[in-house]
């Protein structure tokens, strides 16, 4: 381990994790969740809707608006132009959510290098980055539950009653509900209670069970005035919200109880460690405190059956479940740290040459793949996706020497650099492999306020459009019925060239161009419709 994180590991954490983020994600496209929640932002900081909220001037209160104001000030703060600083707030809950994995693994009475492993492990699994990506913020919901965990946790060790923890975990879960309501308490506080009931038991001397109830009683209050403040001043819109939403739990994207059976998976690079740490027969004789090994084994398996109780079922779901694991995971990986490739058993040796070993092949085998992928891509400037593949080939020759030399310490140390270098190397490749066919609509709407003409939409424009053309999008048609503005001549959006499902008598529509968000070409998987969108101009005749 490098000495500054020994030293100083908290901080070192926390800008890791922006650093580690901040060069891919300045390239990635705004998805339409991200885009969703991105024009709520917006029409927070510029129509001032900052309890009302609104998506393109209608009411949207399927969320609430804790990580939207954060957006909006971060908006305030650096302007709208450059998404990386409006994704900021949620690259920094990455960061926390590894500062409460090292504190969480210190206070279970792990070592130092291993806490800090523990950190390593949780910012760089697969799905704990990727659902910064998606934008839906959940990352600020678990985010911020960690830490009321975390100061529950450390109010249940002290055996008096230590307001000041309770409250402050009270806080914490306050903001957690106020950032996507009640699912965190769902799928990770009330794992963590059963957990670690079962794993440190409840003392009645301690008052643990009044700590909860008064920590969840001021985090409901915290969390929960925005709703009664939307249900009173707006009810009509409050109660559709509440109805399709609550629907949406027993009727949308149903998936059967053993969808998240491979949910260790989802920690990407961890699969091979993150398998082998839930092998509970396996790992109890070798950890050092099974109590704590227990508690995260405990804390990520009840968090999958929860989840999976609930028909409806997304991968993204599955994001708090990577937290408990990632402690979990540390213990086989402080395992084999200190197994100087002596195990009891011969076959014990086969998954660390299939994990490393993969590493090691993956890292080797770049700059070949490297090629058959972007060479056939004319006039691309190699320079990137050469340093990407140097960098990549001499890890893996690292790894490998290590393997065959059997340092446990190297190989563990290479895996987590390995792991940081493809969250920091690889994501920005994706724009070398953009095609001619991407149209941005960003230039619209200077066009049309230079010519003093405004903009409608007859159907639904994606949220990626509306958010990239820079302000509200009026819709012309709603359910069935058509509302013609009264101006003699004005701008359409429309899905489809052909526009003889609409009614269009005492107007001339004339078609300008089409705008495509899509980066590849009509036919392929990535290809999206609702990315494409042709432009009219309507006149009076």
């Amino acid at each position: 381990m490098i000495g500054i994180f020994r030293k100083y590991p908290i901080p070192s954490i926390l800008v890791l994790g922006v650093i580690m983020m901040i060069p891919g994600f300045s390239f990635l496209d705004v998805s339409i969740m991200e885009a969703r929640n991105l024009i709520t932002a917006r029409e927070m900081l510029f129509d001032d809707h900052w309890l009302l909220t609104t998506m393109n001037g209608e009411p949207r209160y399927q969320k609430p608006p804790l990580p939207t104001w954060l957006t909006a000030i971060s908006m305030s703060v650096f302007g709208v132009s450059k998404i990386i600083w409006l994704r900021l707030p949620g690259i920094l809950m990455v960061g926390f959510i590894g500062v409460f994995s090292h504190k969480l693994s210190k206070t279970l009475g792990m070592g130092t290098v291993q806490s800090i492993t523990n950190a390593m492990i949780a910012i760089t699994s697969f799905y704990i980055i990727a659902i910064v990506i998606e934008g839906p913020w959940d990352i600020f919901a678990h985010g911020f539950m960690c830490f009321g965990i975390y100061f529950l946790f450390l109010a249940f060790n002290n055996p008096g009653f230590d307001l000041k923890k309770v409250l402050l975990s009270a806080l914490f879960i306050g903001a957690s509900i106020l950032s996507k309501g009640p699912i965190s308490l769902y799928a990770l506080f009330i794992p963590f209670l059963i957990a670690y009931g079962l794993s440190f038991k409840y003392e009645r001397g301690n008052k643990s069970f009044g700590k909860i109830l008064i920590a969840l009683f001021i985090g409901v209050l915290i969390g929960g005035w925005w709703y009664l403040y939307v249900r009173l001043n707006d009810p009509m819109s409050f109660q559709q919200m509440a109805s399709k939403e609550t629907s949406n739990w027993s009727s949308y994207n149903v998936r059967p109880f053993y969808y998240y059976w491979s949910f260790f998976t989802q920690s990407g690079i961890w699969t091979v460690p993150a398998f082998m740490a839930l092998l509970y027969p396996y790992m109890k004789s070798r950890v050092k405190d099974l109590k704590a090994y227990r508690f995260t084994l405990l804390w990520s398996i009840i968090a999958v059956i929860l989840l999976s109780v609930i028909p409806e079922k997304k991968s993204r779901y599955l994001m708090p479940v990577l937290i408990p694991m990632a402690l979990n995971t540390g213990f086989y990986i402080q395992f084999i740290r200190e197994s100087l490739f002596e195990f009891r058993k011969k076959w014990e040796v086969l998954p660390v040459y299939l994990y490393w070993g993969l590493l090691g092949l993956i890292g080797i085998l770049f700059s070949l793949a490297a090629y058959f992928i972007f060479g056939d891509i004319p006039d691309i400037s190699w320079w990137y996706p050469g340093i990407v593949s140097i960098v990549l080939f001499v890890l893996g020759l690292m790894i490998m020497q290590s393997l065959l030399k059997k340092k446990t310490e190297g190989l563990v140390n290479l895996g987590i650099v390995f792991a940081l270098a493809t969250v920091i190397l690889i994501a920005p490749l994706a724009r070398f492999l953009e095609d001619g066919n991407y149209k941005p609509i960003s230039n619209l709407n200077q066009e049309l306020s230079d010519k003093g003409m405004t903009l409608y939409q007859i159907e639904d424009v994606s949220p990626e459009l509306i958010w990239q053309y820079g302000q509200s999008i009026p819709r012309l048609k709603s359910e069935d019925h058509m509302s013609w503005p009264g101006e003699s001549s004005f701008y359409v959006l429309y899905g489809s060239k052909d526009l003889s499902g609409i009614t269009t008598s005492g107007f001339n529509a004339e078609y300008i161009r089409s705008y495509d968000l899509n980066r590849t070409e009509k036919g392929n998987g990535t290809y999206r419709d609702r990315l494409k969108t042709h432009l009219f101009k309507f006149s009076l005749k």
